[in-house]
């Protein structure tokens, strides 16, 4: 047993506290990159660095490695040293006013632009009604006006000379103008005109008509008059605010004549300002009852705005926007609305801008899990992507039963580097499921779990810590306190010459940490108070195992962990809740007896097995079959359980622990019950290594500690598990005492000789096992059965055959 038994220096592995050059992490300059994560980092600079189409990254890791940090602070350096991209605005469309405009402009100058627009709009609403105020404009106008009445006045004059010499008057009423006959400068009455002689009838009539024909052509030629004038005004007011307005807007075009779109833009604006010079004009409040006035409609000036979309002005290189919400809205923007006399009413105005118009020219990282979440956003984010450009829509059009008019602004042409960060689960199924994902995300940036514990992965964890405590104000550690947390982070990573790259969890460990420093009104943090922070966190989270503990001493549980049984040893699984995983022992027995029936998974029977269980048990056949069965077949019938297992049982680790027992079972031997053991097993009998080998040994140690020491107990576990044993200073301990023990084992036959003190037995060049041997008394069990079943069946063939007879 000595020779299979670990030393407790292999238990962990420790610190060596001389190597660290420092008193305090105060003296180390802090973690700058990513670290830990070579395979991950040049995948990044990879994806970061090629231009080509489709190259957008796909960040994989789990949750708490740094991955977001990471990408992040590696993104900026290199977003640093590219150039700033273009500003965008949006205008109004003076062709289609429902297609606003995108114009780009350098960084910085869709700002001034905007500022410039609004200084030569609030000039012209001052300079324009001024000038057409002014005393020269008002002379032109009186002068116009002036002429057509005088005009008027004469046609009307030469209207009245011809009605006086026929002896007629002219009279203007409510209803127009009215020819009435006269005698001697008297207007005749009805009667008179009665009165008269037909033939003067006649004649008045004749005169009357040829006058109302005189008064029709001088209608005619006064409304033709009134024409000429009203358009001699339109283009008296046209040519003054052409004159007002042309240097004003050449003068813009001289500070933007190295932008075309811009030249272009402004002449339209220049055409539409004169031909709407009224919209310079002084609007009228209208009362359309007492006291209550019409609501003030929009100013028409809104056209001449300038919405900026992008202002790139302060930006220091490339753009990296972070979107923690990536709604479809979000990642392409939206347009909104505003009520206006019971109606939802919009304008070029009220385009806001997404994600992805934020990050244009530069790097948008996402998390997969929000993307996903979200609907319409996958599609709206690979749209973009692959048509090289970001549209505003309103998803909500689809879904109306009558469309509304709605804006539908010009694209933008999109440059952008995409980043998704995300579980690699989502990785595969998107892959697998989603044809458009592999063409568009084709590099994969993979941050491990773990990294090297060598001199530089030392180094950087202590750099680490360094900058934790300096970027939250926290309490440097000395180098006990370090080592302790290199310790916890081989812990973590489950493996002695590794370190966890789960940085969050080795964060909180040093502000709780640094929470027990300062209870203790410490100047640094000591490793006790590492150690405190431990307990602690343990504490917090161990009431389940405290239970199953309590249980186990009350024997409510069974679990034997001292004595001699046949049959029956103790096999260890691991339980995880949350973010808290430790052993639990469970008692497995067999049973061996006549019958043909081979091996029975009790479990399995009642479907309390898991697929992988179950592919470890019926490796236990395989390996009878080679080691017993070989030149000779047997006949038996045994069933293995676990007792008081009431859960599922999965995984192959307990797979040497049923055949322990079986062989137990078969030999006749008895288990030392202060040992348990786990460790899955192939058919040749090679032991193999399992997972949670630490939790495992600690579980047994706590369960043999609440039921009593006795110093022969302890685990036996595969001897490829040794690198992977982190174990707690109070189990090293007690190895160190004589109290608890730790074998490490290669084969089921130097585990069983462990489990009974006697050897396993090689056979010999003859193919048999040295008597008193375990395999001796197995070859020996399985041939008694054989020979009682064979015996059992021709007994009963005979009775069977009589009966015929008889």
């Amino acid at each position: 047993m000595k020779k299979y038994e670990v030393l407790p220096e292999k238990l962990k592995r420790e610190c060596k506290f001389e190597d660290f050059k420092f008193k305090t992490t105060a003296e180390i300059k802090p973690l700058e990159g990513i670290v830990g994560q070579e395979r991950a980092k040049k995948s990044l600079e990879f994806g970061l660095k090629i231009k080509s189409d489709g190259y957008n990254i796909f960040i994989t890791g789990i949750s708490g490695t740094g991955r977001t940090t990471s990408v992040e602070q590696a993104v900026k350096k290199i977003a640093k040293g590219q150039p700033v991209p273009d500003d965008w605005c949006y205008l109004y469309n003076f062709s289609n006013s429902d297609n606003p405009s995108a114009l780009r402009l350098p960084s910085g100058k869709a700002a001034s632009f905007k500022k410039d627009m609004e200084k030569l709009v609030g000039e012209l609403q001052t300079a324009v009604p001024k000038e057409l105020e002014s005393q020269l404009y008002e002379e032109h106008k009186n002068q116009i006006i002036k002429d057509f009445q005088n005009k008027r006045t004469e046609l009307f004059e030469e209207l009245e000379n011809s009605a006086k010499a026929s002896n007629f008057q002219i009279k203007r009423s409510p209803s127009g103008i009215v020819i009435i006959p006269a005698v001697e400068g008297k207007p005749l009455e009805e009667a008179d005109i009665e009165k008269l002689t037909d033939t003067a009838k006649t004649e008045i009539k004749k005169k009357q008509e040829i006058l109302h024909e005189q008064l029709n052509l001088i209608s005619r030629e006064i409304r033709k008059m009134e024409k000429s004038a009203q358009e001699k005004l339109e283009n008296l007011e046209t040519k003054t605010a052409e004159y007002t307005i042309n240097p004003l807007i050449e003068e813009m075009k001289e500070r933007y004549k190295d932008f075309p779109d811009v030249l272009k833009y402004l002449s339209e604006v220049e055409k539409d300002m004169i031909m709407n010079v009224d919209d310079f004009k002084e609007k009228k409040e209208v009362e359309i009852l007492p006291g209550v006035k019409l609501p003030e409609r929009q100013s028409s000036m809104y056209k001449y705005q300038v919405n900026v979309l992008i202002d790139n002005s302060c930006a220091k290189g490339a753009p990296v926007v972070k979107e923690p919400h990536p709604t479809s809205y979000n990642l392409s923007g939206r347009i909104e609305y505003r009520p206006q006399y019971g109606a939802m009413v919009t304008d070029f105005t009220m385009i806001k801008p997404g994600a992805l118009h934020k990050a244009n020219g530069g790097y948008l990282i996402l998390q997969v899990v929000d993307i996903l979440k979200n609907y319409f956003s996958w599609e709206t984010l690979k749209r973009a992507i692959k048509n090289k450009e970001v549209m505003i829509e309103d998803l909500n059009e689809q879904f109306r039963l009558i469309n509304t008019p709605t804006l539908r602004p010009e694209p933008i042409p999109l440059d952008i580097k995409v980043l998704l960060i995300g579980n690699p689960v989502f990785y595969y199924l998107l892959f697998a499921y989603d044809e458009e994902f592999k063409k568009l995300f084709k590099v994969k940036a993979d941050f491990s779990t773990i990294m090297d514990r060598n001199t530089e992965g030392v180094s950087n964890y202590n750099a680490f810590v360094s900058k934790i405590c300096r970027e939250e104000n926290l309490l440097h550690l000395d180098r006990e306190a370090a080592g302790r947390i290199i310790e916890y982070g081989s812990k973590l990573a489950g493996e002695q010459e590794k370190l966890t790259t789960k940085f969050i969890e080795i964060a909180d460990i040093i502000r709780e940490a640094n929470f027990w420093a300062i209870s203790e009104k410490s100047a640094a943090v000591r490793k006790t108070h590492v150690n405190k922070a431990l307990e602690e966190k343990n504490f917090r989270s161990n009431l389940i195992e405290k239970r199953f503990e309590e249980l186990i001493r009350e024997d409510v549980i069974k679990v034997d962990t001292d004595g001699e049984t046949v049959g029956q040893i103790n096999g260890l699984s691991v339980l995880t809740l949350g973010d808290y995983s430790f052993g639990k022992p469970s008692r497995i027995t067999a049973r061996v007896y006549t019958g043909r029936s081979g091996m029975i998974n009790i479990d399995r029977e009642v479907k309390l097995s898991g697929t992988l269980h179950n592919k470890g048990f019926m490796i236990l056949t395989g390996y009878i079959g080679e080691k017993y069965c070989e030149e000779k077949p047997s006949v038996f019938t045994a069933s293995i359980c676990f007792e008081q297992m009431y859960e599922e049982i999965e995984g192959d680790s307990a797979s040497s622990t049923e055949l322990y027992a079986l062989l137990s079972a078969l030999s006749g031997l008895p288990v030392k019950q202060g040992m348990a053991v786990t460790g899955s097993v192939n058919q040749k009998g090679e032991v193999q290594p399992i997972g949670g080998a630490n939790e495992k040994i600690e579980g047994f140690y706590h369960t043999c500690k609440v039921k009593g020491f006795t110093g022969k107990q302890g685990v036996i576990i595969p001897h490829s598990n040794l690198k992977h044993l982190m174990l707690k200073d109070e189990v090293v301990d007690a190895v160190k005492k004589g109290t608890f023990h730790v074998w490490a084992v290669k084969t089921i036959d130097e585990g069983i000789e462990i489990l009974t003190g006697v050897p396993a037995g090689v056979k010999n060049k003859r193919g048999n096992y040295p008597k008193g041997s375990v395999n001796y008394l197995v070859m020996q069990k399985l041939e008694r059965l054989t020979k009682n079943y064979t015996k059992y069946q021709k007994a009963g063939k005979r009775i069977k055959s009589a009966r015929r007879n008889h």
